[in-house]
């Protein structure tokens, strides 16, 4: 047991990390369940890209609200009732599908209002983990929860592909619903301390004007936003990976799960290694440049793959990369922010973070449509390349960046 990380010796950490786990577990394969289902109802690769844009509609006209609103409720309290609303919204969709009355538009309004949900879910969420661990130890537990998510987008798109080819969709979405339950009943029995907001009462407009105002004058901040988007909007390989394993490796629903998972592998056989280097590597910056571009290089290696083996491998890397550089990002974000101001910043990053990758969905999956998923994949992986190779030839914060924490320093 001497060797066991600090941070794993906490009990509510460790029980808020197995919930987080288990709800991302139903939530990943309810995404890759809802990318397939759309696909296979319209053989359109841009109308999936519309399950990316409802997500990115969702995230930014939330996304603030519900930053400022975790900075003024109880985070734990606003947690359970998100998993609570996507919970019924899981149930429902399941229902449909199972009973054959599914149509293309109640998936993409599914999430519209599932990823609404987490618009007020993932700020409490990354806010609540400072009330969890010291704050020395917040690079550890973020270290630890992004590999973990990992896990379950590995678990969830392949539980996905296997519960598609035997009964379809709507297995993924009861799972989902059941794997949200698990988690709000993990959340009523952490041990930490009752949320106390600033004693400063500002309107609700007012807090998340002040948020994004703190955001400006952070150039860490706003630059890991750039760099965040510029890998997520140019490569956003996931709207393609339906099209990539039916139409071009022709490797059906089964191969399409474990494709999709393939990236979360990669990202837990990083673990160690994304570990060692929050704890010790004090050129986190130079390692977070490096580990962008080449999450370019491997998306345009999964574009261009002629068999299936040579995909899984570069899905692999892919999630390698990606759990390097999101785990350096989140980090920082959360350590430069002071704890009142936590839920507004982390809800602002999220909207380069999470939407992102929505926005890329739209954006990749329209081009797609235009030149095909090999090309527009292998066009928009130039995007995080370029993007790190300009941040890495001039001195800047973010090459700078340690990544240094005294022990010492006060949380907030």
């Amino acid at each position: 047991m001497s060797r066991l990380p600090e941070v794993l010796r906490n009990r509510d950490f460790d029980l808020y990390w197995s919930g987080v786990v288990l709800s991302q577990v139903g939530t990943r394969g309810t995404v890759a369940a809802n990318l397939y289902q759309v696909y296979e109802l319209t053989g359109s690769v841009a109308y999936t890209g519309l399950v990316g844009a409802a997500q990115a509609v969702a995230l930014l006209v939330l996304s603030p609200l519900g930053g400022a609103l975790a900075d003024r409720v109880d985070r734990r309290r606003l947690l359970q009732a998100a998993q609570a609303v996507a919970m019924v919204v899981a149930v429902l969709l399941a229902w449909l599908t199972l009973t054959g009355r599914a149509q293309a538009w109640h998936v993409v309004l599914s999430v519209v209002l599932t990823t609404a949900a987490a618009t007020f879910d993932q700020p409490a969420r990354q806010a609540l983990i400072p009330a969890l661990v010291p704050r020395h130890q917040i690079a550890q537990a973020i270290a630890l929860l992004n590999p973990s998510r990992e896990l379950a987008i590995l678990v969830g798109p392949l539980t996905a592909g296997l519960l598609i080819a035997a009964a379809g969709p709507g297995l993924m979405y009861a799972v989902d619903a059941v794997t949200y339950g698990l988690l709000v009943a993990a959340l009523a029995v952490l041990r930490i301390p009752v949320f106390t907001p600033s004693a400063e009462r500002r309107s609700v407009f007012g807090s998340i004007v002040e948020g994004a105002r703190y955001i400006t004058h952070r150039p860490l901040i706003y630059n890991l936003m750039a760099l965040d988007l510029s890998a997520t909007v140019f490569s956003a390989y996931r709207v393609l990976l339906p099209a990539l394993a039916l139409d071009v490796l022709h490797v059906g629903a089964t191969g399409y799960g474990v494709l999709s998972s393939a990236p979360s592998a990669g990202a837990l056989l990083a673990t160690y290694s994304v570990f060692r280097t929050v704890q010790h590597s004090r050129r986190q910056g130079r390692v977070l440049l490096a580990s962008t571009a080449l999450y370019g290089v491997s998306a345009i290696l999964l574009a261009l793959s002629p068999v299936f083996v040579v995909a899984v491998l570069a899905a692999l890397l892919l999630g390698a990369f990606d759990a390097m550089a999101t785990t350096i990002r989140h980090a920082a974000v959360q350590i430069d922010t002071p704890d009142e101001l936590r839920g507004r910043v982390t809800a602002f990053y999220q909207m380069s973070s999470r939407g992102g990758p929505a926005i890329g969905d739209v954006v990749v999956g329209a081009f797609a449509g235009l030149v095909g998923p090999v090309v527009a994949l292998s066009v928009g992986a130039l995007g995080p390349i370029l993007v790190a190779a300009g941040f890495w030839s001039r001195d800047n914060v973010v090459r700078a960046y340690t990544g240094v924490v005294s022990a010492e320093e006060p949380v907030g």
